[in-house]
């Protein structure tokens, strides 16, 4: 029986997963639409690869309920259910062809042979391997074996893939270009994709929600765009991106304006919170390295904020596109800055330099207040 429109395709409610003592899984909660492409981010230990296993049958629940397509995965057999699992290392057999390992999976569930001929030659189409059906393994680059382990994965058409740290064995750049061919294909297959990661920026990427894990927990859930934004932690705001904490004290309250003192009294900064907070309470400032405007303190076309503050340059890095400028403030704070390149430098000297006394400054909408 089909799963009703309003039901989630997959459906977890109060899992735990024990290893001995130790705990590896929490007592989650969570729904999955049908058709996201759904992150599991985390550092290592956090849990998130055990969850991915107990979705695929690889593992079994402690405790708890795990339901996908409306029927409960208690008992079922990894092979009788409705997913197929991606593993890091491909898991390629050697000796067989592309098109031999992506018809592996038909064969052995007793497809038919001209069935099975169609169905692999569309799914090589997809992934743009066709003209490699007949090579092994080993005449592949590595990003062309990952796309053979995602379309034997995906061609015996499972309701949900799993994908655990599926581009973690490519370089940076083919890493880069995979991302947005994964995101394509599943766009154009309209199967659910449940990654795993420790990867924030091809979290970031891929994701239509991403689920941030710590110590078997979620911490977070959101989409990329809400936990960059407005993340609900001093641990999310610092493992997503990059951030400056200040932490503080509210010493005034002015409608959705607070008003906080960083500590040791000597910045105090305003920041836009709709949440209500108290005098006297103790919070932290979050703001995005490229959330804050900066200039030499001899640039008379600095901008005004509500919150400036002046510093020099202790240490710059030239990525091409930005600079990464760390500013050592005359109280001894030091913040993180992001400037983009905007102007080309044949001579190799730029806006910015070692040493440089230059003014910061950032709207009270661009810094995040965090009460935990």
């Amino acid at each position: 029986m089909s799963t009703p429109a309003t039901e989630p395709l997959i459906r977890v409610r109060g899992v735990s997963k024990h290893f001995g003592s130790f705990t590896a899984v929490d007592n989650i909660d969570l729904d999955i639409e049908s058709g996201e492409l759904f992150v599991l981010l985390g550092g290592s230990g956090c849990g998130k690869t055990t969850l991915l296993r107990m979705l695929a049958g690889f593992e079994s629940a402690s405790s708890g309920s795990i339901t996908i397509d409306g029927a409960d995965m208690a008992g079922v057999e990894p092979y009788a259910r409705p997913v197929n699992m991606m593993f890091q290392s491909y898991a390629l057999f050697p000796h067989m062809t592309v098109e031999n390992n992506v018809a592996y999976g038909l064969k052995r569930d007793g497809v038919a042979r001209a069935e099975r001929r169609q169905r692999v030659d569309e799914m090589l189409a997809m992934v743009e391997l066709d003209s490699f059906a007949k090579r092994k393994p080993h005449q592949l680059s590595g990003g062309q074996r990952q796309r053979v382990a995602l379309a034997r994965a995906l061609v015996k058409r499972p309701k949900v893939l799993l994908l655990d740290e599926p581009l973690g064995a490519l370089d940076k750049r083919l890493r880069e270009q995979t991302q947005f061919e994964l995101m394509q294909l599943q766009d154009k297959l309209g199967t659910t994709f449940v990654v795993v990661t420790h990867d924030q920026e091809e979290a970031m990427t891929l994701a239509t929600r991403i689920a941030v894990m710590d110590e078997g927990r979620f911490v977070q859930v959101g989409s990329p765009a809400e936990i960059y934004e407005t993340p609900c932690s001093r641990f999310v705001a610092s493992f997503i991106g990059s951030a400056n904490m200040i932490e503080g004290s509210v010493i005034e309250v002015n409608g959705e304006t607070v008003v906080v003192e960083g500590e040791g009294g000597n910045n105090r900064f305003e920041v836009n919170h709709s949440e209500p907070v108290s005098v006297g309470d103790s919070v932290c400032l979050a703001i995005r390295p490229e959330k804050i405007d900066i200039a030499l303190v001899t640039d008379q076309a600095a901008t005004g904020s509500q919150n400036r503050l002046s510093g020099t340059i202790k240490e710059l890095a030239y990525l091409g596109g930005t600079s990464i400028l760390r500013v050592e403030t005359e109280g001894g704070r030091v913040f993180e800055v992001t400037s983009p390149n905007r102007l080309r430098s044949v001579s190799g000297k730029h806006v910015f330099d070692w040493d440089d006394a230059v003014t910061m400054s950032f709207p009270a909408s661009n810094a995040i207040l965090l009460t935990s």
